[in-house]
């Protein structure tokens, strides 16, 4: 049975106009009085086939080069030197932390949460009033092995509970509704090439607004699985034979208009058996199992590091978790499932990564537009609070907790709150410094402000 969405009606409407952006590659108006335009507005999308990864890319803005220029670009990256790599991982709809996280050692918990706080489960080493969900093994492991960084209450002040505007803020770096680059997008301005889409990756079928540039080409695709041959009401074994005849055209002499033809169909036919390996999850190959689900995310992670293990030059990859963290209602099973399949997915490429000897150049960002309010809200859910659960994993993590867990005594606001015990904007800064080894000044506005934590050990 299929469970009822139980997400608000200002989810809905912030997907909408996300997916209209990207889909559209142009301005769109604001859907509500005062509401920011997404990072992007104004990117124009062109499609071209990347031969390199036998896929459909759609590329946005930054460059009028041709498309073969792109595909060249492509080639001229990836010869060059490894460049390090964040995956932002996008948990949707505010992910409860005080469920991700439950302060179960804190006597208010149960008061503030009598039908859903947790109990049980495996403590959280560093702050022993915390227990970690238990759809959170994976993680867990990782945490165990130093390869998990935790952020327990990150977020900024003053926190917007308007999932659209609040998503907006994270995405673009800074708590401004004017600005129209995602935070990655302006790294690659700085640092990227004209004609290396691939710098910025967007693992979906539209393109995230973090990634958003002004200068240089970013791309987003749904996966290597995802481009095929089509044929008007043929299919199946009719189909493979038809497309096998027409391979065969190339290889016979002719005038030179069937020559023509031919030529065509030689070439059609050489790409079609390129793309054969991609046509099918099974195509991926992966040292390591990753979890079976009719969600893409696990089949993305390992199409992921298939790339990788390519030498495609990535740089910034962003995509969404699967699952439903907008839990208004039925929060126990809804909040389980997702953290469930995200979990492991990430236990598995990680896996992935190790055993490819990638490991180090992979950070994993997962962040979400704000946390939940303390206080359940009668229908079984909560409802938007203000700061929430972070997490960085990776083999160079300083593996540590990055700000501390506020309490529920004195560590709420005046709506019942957690309160941020470290800023988003410091985490960006940061990462580009300690990371990607950049001045954060010039990606982040007013970075000077924000304190950084040790996060790259």
């Amino acid at each position: 049975m299929t469970r009822p969405c139980n997400h608000c009606d200002g989810l809905s409407r912030s997907r909408m106009l996300h997916r209209a952006l990207a889909e559209a590659g142009r301005g769109l108006p604001a859907i509500e009085p005062g509401m920011p335009l997404p990072a992007g507005t104004g990117l124009t999308r062109r499609h071209f086939l990347a031969k390199s990864i036998g896929a459909a890319v759609a590329v946005y803005g930054g460059s009028l080069l041709g498309l073969r220029a792109f595909e060249d670009g492509i080639a001229a990256a990836a010869s060059g030197p490894a460049a390090p790599i964040l995956v932002s991982v996008f948990l949707e709809g505010g992910a409860d932390g005080l469920s991700v996280l439950s302060p179960q050692g804190d006597p208010l918990y149960k008061q503030l949460r009598p039908q859903l706080a947790l109990a049980g489960g495996t403590q959280f080493a560093e702050d022993d009033r915390l227990y970690w969900h238990p759809a959170l093994g994976g993680l867990e492991k990782l945490y165990s092995e130093k390869k998990v960084t935790v952020l327990p209450a990150v977020g900024y002040t003053h926190a917007d509970q308007s999932h659209f505007t609040s998503r907006h803020y994270w995405e673009v770096g800074a708590t401004a509704a004017t600005l129209r680059t995602g935070w990655l997008g302006r790294y690659l301005d700085r640092v990227g090439k004209k004609d290396n889409p691939l710098q910025g990756l967007s693992l979906d079928d539209t393109l995230a607004p973090a990634l958003a540039t002004a200068k240089v080409p970013v791309a987003s695709i749904s996966g290597p699985d995802q481009y095929d041959f089509y044929s008007k009401r043929v299919w199946g074994e009719v189909e493979q034979r038809m497309l096998e005849t027409i391979g065969l055209m190339g290889h016979q002499p002719a005038d030179a208009g069937l020559r023509t033809a031919g030529n065509v169909a030689a070439q059609v036919d050489r790409l079609r058996r390129q793309l054969i390996p991609f046509q099918s999850s099974n195509g991926i190959s992966s040292p390591v199992p990753y979890p079976q689900s009719n969600d893409p995310f696990p089949q993305r992670l390992a199409g992921l590091a298939a790339m990788l293990a390519a030498g495609l030059p990535l740089h910034c990859v962003a995509l969404t978790a699967p699952g439903e963290y907008d839990t208004h209602a039925d929060e126990p099973t809804a909040l389980t499932d997702g953290l469930q399949l995200t979990s492991d997915s990430l236990l598995a490429f990680q896996r992935d990564l190790e055993a490819r000897g990638l490991a180090d150049r992979v950070l994993v960002h997962i962040w979400s537009e704000f946390g939940r309010r303390a206080a359940e809200n009668g229908d079984s859910g909560t409802d938007h609070g203000a700061a929430g659960v972070g997490f960085l994993v990776g083999t160079r993590v300083a593996g540590n907790m990055v700000g501390e867990f506020p309490g529920l005594q004195k560590g709420l606001d005046t709506d019942g709150n957690v309160s941020a015990t470290s800023d988003f904007r410091g985490v960006y800064a940061a990462l580009l410094e300690q990371w990607f080894n950049v001045d954060a000044a010039a990606v982040i506005p007013q970075a000077a402000s924000f304190s950084r934590p040790k996060l790259v050990a």
